[in-house]
């Protein structure tokens, strides 16, 4: 298994790729087969997110160590347009209708730690990470 995946995002395709990187990645690791659906949903909302705003971007994936913990880490960027308004676009039930429905906020349940920088003009970068259960 690689230490570090990247996967292009330009295409629908693309997301689904993303998706089999994390769920083979997650399989070595023992992830559940919810957890894996959880990841795999997860990565499927910030991935469309970028062929939705910005176009194109990436979805890393690498295997973190916390003690005795393991998980995976999620990065996916863009350089698109950013987010305007965060506080709105985190707020429960907002969705442009692109996604599956779960919006960030929804994202950001599925996972176990969730980080979030924009700019406007610039870009946004999203990290996720799912842990093992103990």
């Amino acid at each position: 298994m690689a230490d570090d995946i990247r996967v292009a995002i330009r295409t629908d395709a693309d997301v689904v790729t993303a998706r089999q990187e994390a769920r083979t990645m997650g399989a070595s690791l023992g992830f559940t087969s919810t957890d894996l659906t959880l990841l795999a949903t997860a990565i499927s909302e910030v991935a469309r997110n970028i062929t939705t705003y910005a176009g194109m971007g990436q979805v890393a994936l690498r295997v973190v160590r916390q003690g005795a913990r393991e998980g995976i880490e999620v990065v996916a960027s863009d350089d698109g347009p950013g987010i305007a308004d965060v506080e709105l676009a985190m707020r429960d039930g907002y969705t442009t209708g692109n996604g599956l429905g779960l919006g960030l906020p929804g994202t950001r349940r599925l996972v176990d730690d969730f980080e979030l920088a924009t700019e406007p003009g610039v870009g946004t970068t999203i990290r996720l990470v799912k842990w093992t259960r103990a």
